[in-house]
Order: structure tokens, then sequence, then C-alpha cells
């Protein structure tokens, strides 16, 4: 059956993904941007390896985009502990141009297109002693190859729902092939642990372990304070409400929120940070707040004057902002998914979010153990920020149960270590 499966997926699934990815190139200027870093992958990856000390071992971590490789960052650096060389590869080109400075790496690729003389010849370039796929961005051809050559494949922060598409009749066979590959499939859950278990022979393959999302929430905590984005008494007696990561199905409820709160809450500092702070996008949100309530830019914190509303219109530091908040609220949660409640809670403050939450297990269980709260219109919105900032104890207790929430699921980190390191 596994001979099928490879007919199939390199003689029709391939030629048909191929056309579609050069179609969406002409559109899409992220999928042409890899299609162009990939012309010379080989040539690279050879001269890259020219200096590598082949008598240390070889890890090689696979990540699909910059989000999962946040997750193999804590692994990556307790391995580099272990004198190893570590190779990066991304499918994305946001993944790989945001991390060619990443410290920790020996080498940085692309991952090449999934064709099998492609990952031939990739790994017998690399030589890797063990793999590690992040989550879910597994290509067959790359499985099979490695497989081939015994070479230990893990996935870890394996997730899979119930309702899994990968267990479709058409299709469960097939994922069946390639999960069996694979030395162990480290899940975040029992619940994912038990979801793979329908897929593999040797059930002792499969363990829960937990997710490294916590550990590197964790880690990036640990370091905030000291970025000093605001001097010291910046917030003196002041109550801080961070929104993060905002798109504008949230600020359609957020902004008559904030703005309704200022008339009453005079000590309270509201800081916007849109998930893209675009030029046209700032100032649609200083021109929907005109007249309403004064704003400032971060760009612009030297000329402030106790303006309530602080809009952020820098990147990459919305973890760091929210080591000055009191309440938090997480954007994407009107939109289509939840972006990560870890990174609020991690500092011990109540978060809110909106009703699309079925992406974030996170944030289900973290509304699951009253750590979160989910806002669904304007009224409830109103009326949750107004108790919290009212209610002092009761929001010190939401932000406790918060912190609780973070810190009982750390340590994922150093089990999965002991299991790669052992292979």
């Amino acid at each position: 059956m596994n001979r099928i499966w490879r007919i199939l997926y390199n003689y029709f699934v391939l030629p048909l993904l191929f056309a579609f990815i050069k179609v969406a190139s002409i559109f899409n200027a992220k999928i042409k941007q890899g299609i162009t870093d990939r012309a010379k992958i080989f040539e690279e990856l050879i001269l890259n390896f020219a200096d590598i000390n082949r008598r240390k071992k070889m890890i090689w971590f696979h990540s699909s985009s910059l989000g999962e490789f946040e997750q193999a960052k804590p692994i990556i650096e307790k391995i580099k502990d272990k004198n190893c060389n570590i190779l990066v590869t991304f499918f994305s080109p946001s993944g790989y141009r945001n991390s060619i400075k990443y410290p920790y790496k020996d080498v940085i690729s692309y991952l090449p297109f999934d064709t099998a003389k492609n990952m031939h010849r990739f790994i017998q370039i690399v030589r890797p002693d063990t793999v590690v796929f992040m989550r879910y961005d597994i290509w067959p051809n790359m499985v099979w190859e490695l497989h081939k050559h015994n070479i230990p494949m893990f996935i870890v922060d394996a997730t899979m729902r119930n309702n899994s598409r990968r267990k479709l009749p058409a299709v469960e066979n097939f994922h069946k092939s390639l999960y069996n590959c694979f030395t162990k499939i480290l899940t975040v859950s029992e619940e994912d642990k038990q979801n793979f278990n329908d897929f593999v022979e040797v059930k002792a393959n499969v363990k829960s372990v937990g997710d490294t999302r916590f550990d590197r929430v964790y880690q990036k905590s640990l370091g905030a304070k000291n970025k000093k984005l605001f001097k010291n008494d910046f917030f003196m007696n002041k109550k801080v409400i961070v929104a993060g990561s905002t798109w504008e199905a949230d600020e359609e409820i957020l902004l008559p929120t904030f703005t309704k709160l200022i008339k009453y809450c005079n000590d309270c500092v509201f800081i916007i940070v849109p998930h893209e702070p675009t030029i046209l996008h700032l100032e649609k949100l200083e021109h929907t707040l005109f007249g309403k309530a004064k704003t400032i830019r971060f760009s612009s914190l030297n000329n402030y004057s106790d303006e309530p509303i602080i809009i952020i219109d820098s990147i990459g530091i919305l973890l760091s902002l929210y080591y000055y908040a009191d309440i938090a609220y997480v954007g994407g949660s009107f939109k289509q998914g939840i972006h990560n409640v870890l990174e609020p809670a991690v500092y011990g403050i109540p978060v809110l979010y909106g009703p699309k939450i079925l992406n974030s297990q996170e944030a289900i269980l973290l509304s699951d153990n009253n750590g979160g709260i989910i806002i669904d219109n304007l009224k409830n919105s109103y009326r949750s920020f107004k108790t919290l900032l009212e209610n002092e104890q009761y929001r010190l207790e939401l932000g406790k149960k918060s912190k609780n929430y973070v810190l009982g699921n750390i340590g994922a980190t150093e089990k999965i270590m002991q299991e790669i390191m052992a292979s």
C-alpha cells in the first residue's frame, strides 16, 4: 500500500501542487519570494556545511514558519548546551528571513520542494543524526527518505483533534504510512496522544509530554522587564490595559469600549497594538478616535502629555508590553482565530478575548480555569473591563489563575530534549 501512496503522491499530488504554487506566485509576493530564494539552495547548503565539525551530532529542526519555530527555540537552546550542531529549515519565507540571525543555529536553510530527488540530495549533504518536525509540517518524500536511511525522526508539540481531516477514510491510510515512520510522536496532551494512537502500530512511540509554548513564553517573560520600553515611573498610579494583535473586527468592539471607559477612569492608560501597524491602519485608528479620546503613537512618546490611548507603531515588542499591563485583551478572536493568550497570562493578569477561539486550546482552557474572559459584544466588553478595573481583588484573583495555568504547564522542553538525545 505504501508503494501506491508514493506513486499517487509523486505523480499526481505533487504536479498539481507545483502547478498551484507557480500560478499563485503570480499574485502572491510571499510565494514568489519563496521560489526565488530557493534557486541556489543546494549550492548555499554545501558552502554552509563546509566548516561544520562533523564529529558533533547534527540535529535538524524543521518548522513551517516563524510561529512554529518559536516553539522549537527552548529545545534548541537546551540541546545546544550538549555540544551539538543545529540545522534549522523553514518552508515559508517569513520564518527563514526572520531567523537568519538566530544565534543558536549553525546552519539555516529553506526546505527544498518535496520531490524524492530533492530530498535525497538534501539529506546526503546534511547527513543528520536526528530530525525534529515542529507540530505539523510533514512532507512525505522527506519522511520516506529519512526512514530509508534509518534516521531517527520526531514530531514535537504534535496535536490532532478528534474531528481531524487526517482521519477521513480517503486519507487515513496515507497518514498511517507516514506516522509509522517516526521514532517518537510527542504530543501536547493525552487527548492528542489518543488520536495519534489511531494511526500508529507501536503505541509506545506516542507520548504526551506537554507544549513548549509554555516554556518559551515563560523564558521570554523573564527578560521582558529589562527592555525598558517605558521609564520606571511612566505608569505610576495608573491602570494599564494592553490590547495585543488587534484586527479591525476587534477594534470595532474595543474602541467604543475604551472611549466609554475613559470618561470615568481618569487613571487608565489603554495601549493598542495593531496586528498590522501599517500607516493606513494607524491613521484609521486615529481618525476613529479623533474627538473621542486623545491618542499618541509609541514613536512619539518623548512628547507624551498624559494621553489615555497609546497606539503602538512598532513590531516585535508585544510580549514586553504585556509586562506593564494590569489587564490584557488578545486579538484575532473576533476575526478568524485568536492569537497567543499565554503571552499576557504569564504575567499574572486577566486575559480577555472574543468568541472565535476554537483554534486555541490554551484560550479554551484559560477560560475554563477562570483566568480568561470571553466577550462577544460591546455591552459585554464594557461591563467586563469595568468590573475588572473597579474590583481589584477580583482582578488579582483572575490574574493569579492565569499565571498558575502557565506555570502549571511548563517543563515540556526537558522531557523532549531527553527523548531526542536518547535517539
